[in-house]
């Protein structure tokens, strides 16, 4: 069963990249306290994600914290290596944090994952948006196959 709105935020650990390196992130710590939005691809530098997803973040980052949203991460079930080369090469700046789910335990405990194995990506995680209030989901925007709607950042931002 996948998550909903109004059910906690799973606990589990990211990886993103720091200054010293790879560096694990509890759930807790980046969506425990305030007003998140953590969006997911099924993979960085994939079509929809590198031409449209992120970039609509990267465009409305100051739109959302208007709103009251104090961080935003983009994850993929990719290596934080993958995920900090796409930041960088898509010039996220700090307006963005680039989350790691490397095997897949948040994506799996959020009950969001997919199986890309046809398409030679093995397990991957669906699109999706999920607005988080102090560890809360308040919003779960799950794409439907092959869709890119609801979790994008300009309809995120309609909901908030």
């Amino acid at each position: 069963m996948s998550i909903s709105a109004g059910d906690p935020i799973p606990k589990a650990n990211l990886t993103v990249m720091s200054a010293q390196g790879p560096s694990p992130v509890s759930t807790d710590e980046l969506f425990g306290k305030g007003r998140s939005v953590v969006f997911a691809v099924p993979g960085a530098f994939t079509p929809t994600c590198s031409a449209q997803h992120l970039p609509g973040f990267i465009e409305q980052a100051d739109a959302l914290k208007a709103k009251g949203i104090d961080r935003i991460v983009c994850m993929a079930v990719n290596d934080v290596f993958v995920m900090k080369a796409w930041g960088e090469s898509s010039n996220t700046g700090d307006s963005i944090t680039m989350a790691a789910d490397g095997n897949g335990e948040f994506t799996e405990a959020l009950g969001l994952g997919m199986d890309a194995s046809a398409f030679g990506m093995g397990k991957r995680s669906q699109r999706f948006a999920l607005v988080i209030e102090d560890g809360v989901a308040t919003h779960v925007l799950v794409e439907a196959a092959g869709e890119f709607r609801v979790s994008s950042a300009e309809y995120v931002l309609d909901q908030l």
